[in-house]
């Protein structure tokens, strides 16, 4: 019985990571609105404004002014779930994710015809889902809470008009909370229900990445822009707390967790083409190794003879592409109009897919437009809409005892999302 206990309770350790993993469905991609009014297809290559200290650092070159660019987005999903649910009964009536709030900031100041400096502060990653206490999946991810701040520190130099590089380290900051139900009708004298017992989970690291970026421009409307963002290695240090309201001897405690997890490489490649005056295309492609997450490992500091002190648990998840093309149109000095389309792999599998990450393929449609009522001022503003491909979640348990813990979960979702932002970008 401990050692199921104990298996539950660090399952949602693993979930602590797994779930700010994702390449879609919950994922930010938000880090710049005049980039994501045309779907992010010139993310790399585009260098419109200070964001481009995180799509490429290269791009600080090509910015002659020193400016700021601050912003925000907003994501606004919407879950319908339908299917049996949970054998142990509950609502699906998929509210469960709520508003997500997605701030940025940029600094760039030219240093010389060569060389400038930047700084950048934006949020990578983002998952807020909470089912709710009466809900069908609460046993297999009630709550989870994952936010990663990333500091970024950035220097670029132009070899000439030509050619220009980039690097910035990457401070990364994640904090995670977890919680799921687990059913006490596992246990003598309440096989016929009884009041569910909780765990949660509390955990954050601080981590080392870095981007590094080329920009080249190709001919006088053609620019090629290729960015590298690193491999984060973090380890989650936390507690495990497992509670019920019914004293049941030896199963109640709580636990130092820890586990390590490497977020994976990615990388970015852009074109931006300024087809005459008016009209600039765009397009880009980014490859994703999440193929580095094959496995979780999960350590607990517990007394000697403790069961599962080490937990494996397989991921097998997979590496992505997602691509995007893009359009702006200069209707005049003052006023730019964008529009983009965008698709995404999901790096997720049917086999492993749970409630806290039941993302599929993604495709998004995106508009946006950028205002400069003088030479020193911009603001832009952007919305996109996303819908994913239907995905289904068959969650079974690997044992007896762990069915009566959590019982099983089916469900189908269908996912979509609103995102609407907006920043202000001023040149000194």
């Amino acid at each position: 019985m401990k050692k199921v206990m104990l298996k539950t309770s660090l399952g949602i350790a693993v979930a602590l990571a797994s779930s700010q993993l994702l390449a879609a469905g919950f994922a930010l991609n938000e880090q710049s609105i005049s980039g994501m009014g045309t779907g992010f297809a010139g993310r790399s290559s585009s260098a419109e404004d200070a964001s481009t200290v995180y799509g490429n650092p290269a791009g600080m070159s090509r910015l002659k002014r020193e400016q700021v660019t601050v912003g925000g987005a907003a994501v606004i999903a919407k879950t319908d779930i339908s299917g049996p649910g949970s054998n142990f009964g509950g609502e699906t009536d998929g509210d469960m994710v709520p508003v997500v709030g997605v701030p940025m900031g940029y600094y760039v100041k030219p240093i010389d015809d060569h060389w400038s400096v930047g700084f950048g502060v934006y949020v990578p990653y983002g998952l807020i889902t909470d089912y709710g206490s009466g809900d069908a999946a609460r046993y297999w991810g009630k709550k989870s809470k994952v936010e990663v701040v990333t500091f970024q520190p950035t220097i670029s130099y132009a070899f000439n008009d030509k050619v220009s590089i980039g690097f910035g380290p990457t401070i990364n900051r994640i904090k995670g909370e977890l919680g799921s139900n687990l059913s006490s009708a596992a246990f003598p004298g309440f096989l016929g229900g009884g009041p569910d017992g909780e765990v949660k989970i509390k955990g954050d690291d601080t981590a080392i990445g870095y981007n590094i970026g080329v920009l080249v421009q190709a001919t006088d409307r053609t620019r090629v822009g290729l960015t590298y963002h690193s491999m984060v290695d973090y380890k989650l240090e936390g507690d495990t707390r497992v509670s019920y309201p019914v004293a049941l001897a030896g199963l109640s405690g709580k636990f130092d967790a820890s586990l390590k997890i490497k977020t994976p490489e990615s990388v970015d490649f852009s074109v931006t083409h300024e087809l005459d005056d008016h009209w600039t295309l765009y397009a880009g492609s980014t490859w994703t190794r999440w193929s580095r997450l094959e496995s979780i490992v999960v350590k607990n500091e517990a007394p000697a003879g403790y069961p599962l002190q080490t937990i494996t648990e397989e991921q097998n998840w997979h590496d992505t592409w997602a691509h995007a093309i893009g359009a702006a149109y200069k209707v005049n000095k003052e006023w730019t109009l964008r529009a983009g389309f965008s698709v995404d792999q999901s790096p997720t599998n049917n086999h492993d897919r749970s409630p806290r990450i039941p993302t599929g393929d993604r495709k998004a449609v995106s508009f946006g437009a950028g205002w400069s009522p003088n030479d020193d001022m911009t603001i832009d503003v952007a919305y996109s809409y996303l819908w994913e491909e239907d995905t289904k979640v068959n969650n079974q348990p690997d044992s007896p005892t762990e069915g009566a813990l959590k019982g099983n979960y089916q469900a189908k979702y269908e996912n979509s999302a609103h995102g609407i932002g907006a920043s202000l970008t001023y040149r000194f």
